[in-house]
């Protein structure tokens, strides 16, 4: 599904001068770095305990140092990424571990934790998934804070006013709701415009 209006795509276009295929993948290679950069940010500011601006809430004797330059590959390509250090060299990146360099695959779950808005612990099962631990309900609710803009913007995007494919799906499922057992209805689906990239 786009999570861009037909407008946006037709601005993003202008505003970045496309020429080539190259170009459009660039760009989505330049929005995966930003966001793998956020996801470490977030992580570090859940192991101190503060924002980074937020100096008042310290209550740690650790802090930032700075950051070590780091090459991953991804389905984009090589990635040039900064990750963000702290004075006693405890913080150990979980999203992108220390020594891994290959991050293929991590595309779809970081797509994915936004384009659900997930609880947080949907979202640490995603992570479990992808790396084999959990992250705590705090780090989870860290990233989740720092991505909730994007999140609330793509929920909220304009709809086309015609899709020429629309493929819908349902699991009925039983949820134990204050005193007794409901059933929910949880309905998926995919759009495609006659575009075809929604």
């Amino acid at each position: 599904m786009s999570t861009l209006s037909k407008e946006q795509v037709k601005e993003l276009i202008r505003g970045n001068n496309f020429q080539s295929v190259s170009d459009v993948s660039a760009y989505l290679k330049d929005i995966f770095k930003d966001i793998i950069q956020e996801l470490l940010e977030a992580e570090l500011e859940a192991k101190l305990g503060y924002a980074k601006d937020d100096v008042e809430s310290k209550n740690t004797d650790n802090s930032r140092n700075g950051y070590s330059p780091k090459t991953i590959k991804s389905e984009f390509g090589e990635v040039d990424i900064q990750v963000p250090r702290d004075r006693k060299g405890e913080f150990r990146p979980q999203i992108i571990p220390k020594y891994q360099r290959n991050v293929s695959g991590i595309e779809e779950k970081v797509i994915a934790l936004y384009a659900k808005g997930m609880s947080t612990r949907d979202i640490s099962q995603q992570i479990e998934e992808l790396y084999g631990f959990s992250l705590s309900p705090e780090m989870v609710s860290k990233i989740t804070d720092r991505i909730a803009p994007e999140i609330k913007e793509w929920q909220q995007r304009p709809l086309e006013p015609i899709y020429t494919f629309i493929f819908m799906d349902a699991i009925l499922s039983k949820a134990f709701h204050k005193i007794a057992y409901r059933k929910n209805n949880f309905i998926e689906s995919l759009t495609l415009n006659h575009f075809a990239y929604e």
